[in-house]
């Protein structure tokens, strides 16, 4: 999520009065962008999907139901994120400058203060001195719902993930709170990274896809072979189910796709795959990370990819669209 139409400047006006309870609220005002719309998306179940927020009159108000706390994403127009953490009755508010929006600040609750007094402070230090103070954080304060943000920002969704780290990491989340099931998960999904190892072969599974029928590695045959995670939340993940589908018609035969949903809707997954016109299987269930198809192909993040060749033998893992479009010429070039 690099680019967009341009840059706007905004001014978010903090408000005070909270949401009624089980609803969760975010609020403001955008000052010289007088209408438009941004998004926001919750990667552990918040909302289904992806949802607008409209600006009209340069205010906007975004509302929904909550019962448990969890953590939202906005998505700005120019794809930069800000995280915002929700609570039963809480209404979160934001100030800033889409100029410098490494320093919006979030606030409203106990958790978005700190967070964003976390955030102000690594905008100050250097990329090794924010990895260690993230880690510091997770270690200090693993019962935190940041403590879940970071560990995935900062140490799983990178181009170069150090699952051992992470692992570690993941424990300590899981361990700080029995009751955490997406930290159980995360720490599980972290502990079984070995498994989908460049050089190791691909663990076997199987799932029912969407249109009802059973995918296996049997699916998995060609000279070129990818599993791929997404979900309609991720623009990043979107854009590489775009571009296996025009290798797909490209390539044909030499190249076999499996992909495997974590939307919550099983509807507006099968909406996507009809408008991105993706022939090939479809895993999607509607339970997220707790997907069983999770347990075989251990991702913890989405985009999310395995390559393997024809022999089953994973050759490399979570490339982004560029770099697997590279790879998959590359391969059949050499074929």
């Amino acid at each position: 999520m690099k680019k967009f139409i341009g840059y706007i400047l905004l001014t978010l006006v903090m408000v005070s009065c909270g949401a009624p309870s089980g609803r969760f609220r975010i609020e403001g005002r955008l000052r010289n962008f007088n209408q438009g719309e941004f998004y926001v998306y919750s990667p552990n179940g918040g909302i289904v999907g992806i949802d607008t927020i409209r600006v009209r009159e340069g205010r906007f108000k975004y509302e929904t139901g909550l019962d448990n706390a969890a953590t939202f994403v906005i998505v700005f127009p120019n794809f930069s994120e800000q995280p915002v953490f929700g609570e039963s009755g809480a209404t979160a508010t934001i100030s800033g400058d889409a100029s410098h929006l490494k320093e919006l600040e979030v606030k409203g609750t106990d958790t978005n203060k700190e967070m964003t007094e976390w955030r102000l402070m690594a905008g100050r230090l250097t990329p090794p001195e924010v990895l260690r103070e993230a880690e510091k954080f997770i270690k200090e304060k693993p019962e935190s719902p940041i403590s879940a943000y970071l560990l995935r920002k900062y140490f799983i969704e990178v181009q170069n993930p150090d699952y051992t780290k992470a692992n570690q990491l993941a424990n300590a989340l899981s361990k700080a709170d029995r009751k955490d099931v997406k930290a159980d998960l995360l720490a599980k999904a972290m502990a079984r990274q070995q498994s989908i190892q460049v050089g190791k072969k691909l663990p076997k599974f199987s799932a029912v896809d969407i249109d009802g029928k059973t995918v296996d590695n049997k699916a998995l045959k060609s000279k070129v072979n990818i599993v791929t995670a997404w979900a309609s939340w991720s623009y990043d993940s979107q854009n590489i189910q775009r571009m296996l589908n025009r290798m797909k018609k490209e390539y044909g035969n030499k190249l076999s796709v499996v992909s495997i949903c974590l939307d919550a809707s099983i509807r507006d997954c099968r909406r996507r795959t009809t408008t991105d016109s993706i022939k090939w299987s479809t895993v999607c269930n509607g339970n997220m990370w707790e997907s069983p198809i999770l347990k075989a192909l251990p991702f913890a993040t989405v985009p999310a990819n395995i390559v393997c060749d024809e022999k089953g033998k994973i050759i490399a893992r979570d490339l982004n669209a560029d770099k697997l479009e590279q790879k998959i010429k590359e391969i059949l070039k050499e074929k």
